[in-house]
């Protein structure tokens, strides 16, 4: 059976009824005889392949004793189920958009981003990671969730079955000054090993080539063997995630333009090298 919505609330829903169960060690067959429902119809729901009702989720997390914070957050996930879009604004609080991005990328075949000023998560080292914490709004402890969280996200590349990640990189962030130049070039080193897996590609926009549209700001496109895209656009005060074809294609042709203008993988990686000597 197909998913009855692969939007991406939807997604994000399905996963974190299936994760609140599964960390309390409660059987599937005994959390549906709990809620007097037939397993196979709270399994769909854990795989997305059928919606519960917002009662019906309430239901779930009252019977596992998710409350609070979550609590909340779940059930807002089951309100914006059945919407193709979904723009989380800061007010949501950051669990949302990351939730949601921990979901696209678990589960996506391929991801494309484009980064002009910053280089991707997946791809940044511990101490460049830090180096944003430590200049952004946030405690100490939560900067150390952060980086252990956005270091557990880049495991993707590197499992059995890796993502196909496709990275368009803008020069400017290689000439940025994230923690001292000790730092960039440990950076540097990093994009440079990891460009060299089978699965990653690695292509540098140059600087100084005027404007295009990709200077616009960043996106990523995931994609999926049984669904169609999802498009994540990131704004500092919003995470918008496009599900619609027409938005999600656009995007797409956007992605193909800026690729052209992008430098070979050889010579990107020439210019990393260059930079890292």
């Amino acid at each position: 059976m197909k998913p009855t919505s692969s939007g991406p609330a939807a997604r994000t829903l399905a996963a974190s009824l299936r994760e609140e169960r599964e960390t309390r060690n409660v059987g599937l067959r005994r959390l549906a005889d709990m809620l007097g429902i037939l397993p196979q119809v709270l399994s769909l729901w854990e795989k997305g392949q059928r919606l519960p009702s917002v009662e019906d989720v309430s239901a779930i997390l009252a019977l596992l004793g998710v409350t609070g914070e979550k609590r909340d957050r779940i059930r807002t996930l089951a309100r914006h189920a059945r919407e193709p879009n979904w723009l989380v604004s800061s007010t949501a609080g950051p669990p949302f958009a990351l939730t949601t991005r921990l979901t696209l990328e678990s589960t996506a075949t391929a991801i494309t981003t484009w980064s002009p000023l910053i280089v991707p998560g997946l791809l940044q080292t511990p101490d460049y990671i830090r180096s944003i914490m430590d200049n952004a709004p946030v405690t100490l402890e939560q900067a150390d969730t952060r980086l252990q969280v956005r270091l557990k996200r880049q495991q993707i590349l590197t499992r059995p079955d890796p993502v196909q990640f496709t990275v368009l990189l803008g020069e400017h962030a290689l000439h940025e000054n994230f923690g001292g130049p000790e730092v960039m070039s440990d950076q540097v080193d990093q994009l440079v090993k990891m460009s060299e897996r089978p699965n990653v590609r690695l292509r540098i926009v140059p600087a100084g080539i005027g404007y295009h549209p990709g200077l616009i700001g960043p996106f990523d496109i995931y994609e999926f063997a049984d669904a169609l895209p999802i498009v994540s656009v990131e704004h500092a005060n919003s995470t918008a995630f496009l599900h619609e074809k027409a938005q999600t294609s656009d995007q797409k042709q956007l992605a193909k333009q800026i690729r052209d203008l992008a430098l070979s993988e050889e010579a990107s990686l020439s210019l990393l090298l260059e930079i890292a000597r």
